[in-house]
Formats: structure tokens, C-alpha cells, sequence
């Protein structure tokens, strides 16, 4: 049989490798963006960039458009005619019905993620909850939002309801950059212990339970939203 020349196969890359390497990287621009939005390194109403935002991240042009281009469609960045892209304002009183909204978002995937998880992704859940609690109790926002993170991925992953997932995405990050914007008004501690709660409930395969632990994290975010409405 004729042989392949040497390296041959490791260079012949398949079109689906080249995907989802493109797809990755997205991801990662699309990650580090948000981060940069959510913790209001970039303000609210600021002008979105691309080369800047291909500085800033360290990653090359193509990804950047990419993350932006689903920004735009998530509504986080804004598309103004002779303005460009800007990023998107709080809205104080609005925040209210984005809360609503991510409650029911929130309760489906908890039940799912209660009812489809693993062994190791019930476990994750416990742990990166653990994380914000400790995070709390030094009073770093930054690693609390870190471990926040973690916990929905791992949450969003475990529910396999790739709907829900899409549209609570960027509910989630209206409540990161509103706590980031207002976190004199927060307590992380409380915010952690609702957390931990609702992991725990997930991990314990209770769908009722985990829907319930949903509630109760919407119920603390709720009134955090209104000490600052009110203040």
C-alpha cells in the first residue's frame, strides 16, 4: 500500500477543526468583552471600537466582530445610525422587568439542570458556589462575579436547553453590570448564601426544589434592585 508523505495527516486539517477553532476563539472574545462591559470598564453609552477591543483582549479582529456581531443581537451593544456601535445603558427602572424575566428563565433551567445534570457538574455547582461565599466573606466582587460566572456555565451546560440558555445570557449580564454599577447598594454575602442555596438544590436532583432555589435567588436580586430604586 503507498504511504502517506511524513506530517501529511497532521496537516490535512478537516473543515469542522477549522469551525471550531473560529468558534472558540469567538467565544473567548465574546468572554472577555463582556467581562470588560460588566464590570463598566467600558461604560454604558461609551463607543465600541473593534481595533481598540482587538487590543484590549489580545485577540485578532475577526473574533472581536464576530463576539460584537452576537453583542449586537443580544442587545448589550447598540448599532446607532452615523454613531456606530455603542455599548447599551442601564436602565434603573427597567431592571425590574429584566429580573422578571430572567425569574422564568431562571426556574425552567434550574429544574432542568436539577433533573439532567452529572455527578461531576452537580459537584462543580457546589463548588463554585462555595467560591462566591468565600469571596464574600474577603469582600472581593471581582472573584464573587469570577465564581458567578463559573456557576452558570456549569448551570447552563447541566439544563441542556439551549433556549433558555440563549435568551437568560444577556438578561445575566444586564444584572452583572447593574451590580457593578451599584454594588454599594449590595450585600455579597447575602447574594452568596442565595446562591449556594440554589446549587445545592440543583445538585440535589429535586426539580421542585431547584425551581425553588431559582425564586430565591431572583427574590434577593429583586430587593437589591429596589434598594437601589428607592435610594
Amino acid at each position: 500500500m503507498p504511504t502517506l508523505p511524513k506530517n501529511q495527516s497532521a496537516a490535512a486539517r478537516r473543515p469542522e477543526d477549522d469551525k471550531r477553532e473560529k468558534r472558540r476563539a469567538t467565544d473567548i472574545a465574546y468572554d472577555k468583552i463582556e467581562t470588560l462591559i460588566s464590570k463598566l470598564e467600558i461604560a454604558p453609552g461609551s463607543p465600541v471600537v473593534e481595533a481598540d477591543l482587538a487590543e484590549m483582549t489580545e485577540l485578532g479582529r475577526t473574533p472581536v466582530r464576530e463576539a460584537l456581531v452576537r453583542m449586537v443581537s443580544m442587545g448589550l451593544v447598540i448599532q446607532q445610525p452615523r454613531r456606530g456601535l455603542i455599548v447599551s445603558t442601564i436602565d434603573v427602572m427597567d431592571h425590574l422587568d429584566v429580573i422578571a424575566t430572567r425569574r422564568v428563565l431562571e426556574r425552567l433551567i434550574a429544574a432542568n439542570a436539577a433533573r439532567r445534570a452529572t455527578d461531576a457538574q452537580r459537584k462543580a455547582l457546589i463548588v463554585s458556589a462555595q467560591k462566591m461565599v468565600k469571596a464574600a466573606q474577603r469582600g472581593n466582587l471581582d472573584d464573587y462575579m469570577a465564581a458567578d460566572q463559573a456557576l452558570d456555565h456549569v448551570n447552563h451546560a447541566a439544563c441542556r436547553n439551549r433556549s433558555a440558555v440563549k435568551a437568560v445570557i444577556p438578561l445575566i449580564v444586564q444584572c452583572r453590570r447593574f451590580w457593578y454599577a451599584y454594588q454599594h447598594e449590595g450585600e455579597i454575602a447575602e447574594g452568596a448564601q442565595a446562591h449556594l442555596a440554589m446549587a445545592q438544590a440543583i445538585a440535589s436532583g429535586n426539580e421542585s426544589e431547584a425551581a425553588n432555589g431559582a425564586d430565591l435567588l431572583m427574590d434577593y436580586l429583586e430587593r437589591f434592585a429596589r434598594r437601589v430604586i428607592d435610594a
